[in-house]
């Protein structure tokens, strides 16, 4: 079988009543851009009928790979094994809750012509106020520790040349710096607005403190990477 020209990862927890809307979204998004592709979605440990729910979309929509973790792992696990298993010259991250919106995709795609890595910057929040008053204060101190400029450093929508992913190595939690890993290895990494759409069914499984102190100690992590990373040229070899 011919590998498909763009790859979809969705990371899915306790999404069974999203994924009925989403995937025809995903597919009509991806019918638009006229090009080959695959839809891989990595359920996390559900313990609802998310994997269930997946496998009866698959009959209707057979460019989906559904692919079941034996228990939760967390969103970067889910994401390294959608990079490990993607075929696509191009991989695409969106969440499974609904307030990506899979119509942004091909605005993603068209910066890839200039740049390595295309993140969305989800320009109009539709979140509670004190959702996005954690959420810049976050984005803030980040950006601060770890030298970046990243406006919005938790949207999940980000289209990656695949040479971008491949020299990754990922660690529990760091799929929130995709963006700093991917230009420490040198590629070009640009923000676009994206749409976001406030959540339809289920609840975040994100709050302040089971996000904020894991995500300090893995920016310290970050930060002491960049500093420590090794940049060399080779001048000459004979």
């Amino acid at each position: 079988m011919d590998a498909p020209a763009l790859s979809v990862v969705i990371p899915v927890y306790n999404e069974e009543e999203n994924l009925p809307v989403l995937i025809p979204s995903v597919v009509d998004a991806m019918q638009a851009t006229g090009k080959s592709y695959e839809v891989l979605l990595i359920d996390d440990g559900s313990t609802d009928r998310s994997y269930a729910t997946m496998l009866e979309l698959k009959k209707t929509h057979p460019q989906l790979r559904c692919i079941k973790f034996r228990a939760n792992a967390g969103q970067t696990a889910a994401m390294a094994a959608g990079f490990a298993q993607a075929r696509g010259d191009v991989v695409i991250t969106l969440d499974a809750d609904l307030q990506n919106d899979p119509k942004d995709i091909p605005t993603l795609l068209e910066e890839l012509d200039e740049y390595d890595a295309v993140c969305g910057w989800r320009y109009k929040r539709e979140d509670s106020r004190w959702k996005l008053v954690q959420s810049r204060i976050a984005n803030w101190i980040r950006n601060k520790l770890s030298g970046e400029n990243i406006v919005d450093t938790g949207c999940s929508l980000k289209a990656y040349k695949r040479e971008c992913l491949q020299k990754l190595k990922l660690y529990n939690g760091l799929h929130r710096f995709l963006p700093t890993l991917i230009k420490m290895e040198g590629y070009k990494v640009a923000e676009v607005k994206v749409g976001h759409r406030p959540r339809r069914y289920g609840e975040s499984k994100y709050g302040m403190l089971n996000r904020a102190i894991p995500a300090f100690f893995d920016l310290l992590a970050v930060r002491w990477m960049k500093k420590r990373h090794l940049k060399y040229e080779i001048e000459e070899e004979r």
